[in-house]
C-alpha cells in the first residue's frame, strides 16, 4: 500500500512529501469538518534537506512519498519549522531510519524538540536571517516567535523563491489538490479565515510586524508553502493582504449574537435584538451554541464589530455552553468589540453579570448593563431587546465610522 503514495513536485528543486489526513475532525477544540495535511517539504540540494516531518501515525506515509523521488538515506539535513507534535510527531522515527547528519531548528526549537523527545541527535540551533549552505543553493531563517508557538520560524530557500511558512498561511484541509489555483478561491479564503481566527488571532500583533518584516527584506517569493493545506503560488499577495486586514482588526458592521436556551425564551430576547440591529443596517450572525461549534463562533468574530452574548440562569451558573464558548474566545483575545449581555431566569438570575464579567475580562466594551427576564419575555422585554440591538448599533456605527 505505502508505495501508492507519491511525491509532488512543487518548484525546480522541491517536493511535496507531507501527509494527508482525511478523518481528524477536532483539532485542540476546534471543530475540523474538511480534515488536514501535514505537510513536509524535500529539497533536491547538494545536501538533500528535509523541511519538517509530519504527525506522528503518518511517517510510512512521508517516507513513501520521498522513497518515489530518492532513497530517504541520502538525506543530510533535516528542517524543524515548528516543534509541535503534528510536525515533529514523527522527527524521531525520521531520525532513526535515514540517520541524517545534522538535525536544525530555531534556538526555542532545539530546546523545544529535547525537552519533547529526549533525542541523542544534537538539534542545531540557527539564528535568525541565518543562514546554511546545501552546497549549491542556500537555506536562510526568520524567527516567528509565537506564530503561533516560542519556536516558530520561516525558511526560505532562494534558489527557487519559495518560502517555508510553517502554520501561517495555512489551513486544516484535506485535499488531492497541493495548490491555490486548483481550488477555489472563496472556498480557501473562507478556511483560511477559520484557520486564523481559531490558530493565529491571540497573535495579531506580532503577525502585524512579522508582515513588515518579510515585507523589509524584499524576498522574491513565488511559492508559499505552509505546514496545513495547499501552497499559495497565484493568490500570494491576497493571502498576505488577509493576514494583514484580520491581524488589524478593525470593527465592521457586524454583530454575532451567540446565546444558548432551554425553553426559547432567551432564544426569543436574541431575536429580537438581532432585529434592533437589523433595522439599523447592520448585518447579525445568530448563533445557538448548543448547535454552532465555538470555532465557528470564533470565525463569525473574527471580522465583526459587535459580541452580544445571551445566556439562561442554570444552577446559578451561565449556561455550560456559554461559559464553554466564551472560555474559548478569550484565549482567542478578539479586540476592538463593543458588546452587551442578555438572558432569562426562573428564580436566580446570576448568569447576566457573570456573562458580563466575561465580557469585560475579554476587553468588549459593554454598552449597557443588560437585559434579565423572569421566565418568558413579554411584548414589553421584547422591545427592550429590540432597543438594546438598536443601541448596540448606534454604538457600534460610531466605532466604524
Amino acid at each position: 500500500m505505502e508505495d501508492v503514495y507519491k511525491a509532488v513536485k512543487v518548484s525546480e528543486h522541491v517536493y511535496w512529501v507531507g501527509a494527508i489526513d482525511w478523518n481528524i475532525r477536532d483539532f485542540h477544540g476546534y471543530t475540523t469538518p474538511r480534515g488536514s495535511t501535514y505537510n513536509a517539504y524535500l529539497v533536491l540540494a547538494d545536501k538533500l534537506t528535509l523541511i519538517d516531518t509530519v504527525k506522528a501515525p503518518f511517517i510510512n506515509e512521508m517516507l513513501s512519498r520521498i522513497s518515489s523521488v530518492i532513497d530517504p538515506g541520502d538525506i543530510s539535513y533535516i528542517v524543524s519549522n515548528h516543534s509541535e507534535m503534528d510536525h515533529t510527531g514523527a522527527l524521531p522515527g525520521t531520525i532513526e531510519r535515514i540517520g541524517p547528519e545534522k538535525v536544525f531548528a530555531s534556538t526555542m526549537g532545539a530546546s523545544t524538540i529535547k525537552e519533547h523527545f529526549q533525542l541523542e541527535q544534537e538539534i542545531i540551533p540557527v539564528k535568525d536571517r541565518g543562514s546554511i549552505s546545501l552546497g549549491n543553493m542556500d537555506l536562510s531563517f526568520i524567527e516567528t516567535r509565537m506564530l503561533h508557538w516560542p519556536d516558530s520560524m520561516f525558511t526560505y530557500l532562494e534558489k527557487d523563491r519559495v518560502l517555508f511558512s510553517q502554520d501561517a498561511f495555512g489551513m486544516h484541509l484535506a485535499s488531492s489538490q497541493r495548490f491555490d489555483d486548483d481550488l477555489d478561491l472563496a472556498f480557501l479564503e473562507y478556511e483560511a479565515a477559520t484557520y486564523y481566527a481559531n490558530i493565529i488571532l491571540p497573535y495579531s500583533p506580532l503577525v502585524l510586524k512579522l508582515l513588515n518584516k518579510v515585507a523589509g527584506m524584499k524576498l522574491d517569493i513565488d511559492l508559499v508553502a505552509p505546514d496545513h493545506g495547499p501552497m499559495w503560488r497565484k493568490n500570494i499577495g491576497r493571502i498576505l493582504g488577509l493576514y494583514s486586514m484580520w491581524a488589524g482588526q478593525k470593527p465592521t458592521k457586524k454583530a454575532v449574537i451567540m446565546y444558548a436556551t432551554m425553553w426559547h425564551s432567551t432564544e426569543s430576547m436574541a431575536e429580537a435584538i438581532a432585529e434592533g440591529l437589523g433595522s439599523k443596517g447592520i448585518s447579525v450572525r445568530l448563533m445557538d451554541v448548543n448547535k454552532s461549534h465555538r470555532s465557528d463562533v470564533a470565525y463569525e468574530v473574527l471580522d465583526a464589530g459587535a459580541l452580544v452574548v445571551g445566556s439562561p440562569t442554570l444552577n446559578n451558573n451561565m449556561f455550560p455552553t456559554v461559559a464553554d464558548c466564551l472560555t474559548y474566545l478569550k484565549g482567542l483575545r478578539p479586540r476592538n468589540l463593543v458588546g452587551a449581555a442578555f438572558g432569562s431566569y426562573g428564580w436566580s438570575g446570576d448568569a447576566l453579570e457573570q456573562v458580563n464579567d466575561a465580557l469585560r475580562a475579554m476587553k468588549v466594551e459593554l454598552v449597557d448593563e443588560g437585559i434579565n427576564v423572569k421566565y418568558v419575555p413579554d411584548a414589553d422585554a421584547l422591545e427592550r431587546c429590540f432597543s438594546l440591538g438598536v443601541k448596540i448599533a448606534e454604538r457600534l456605527e460610531k466605532e466604524v465610522g
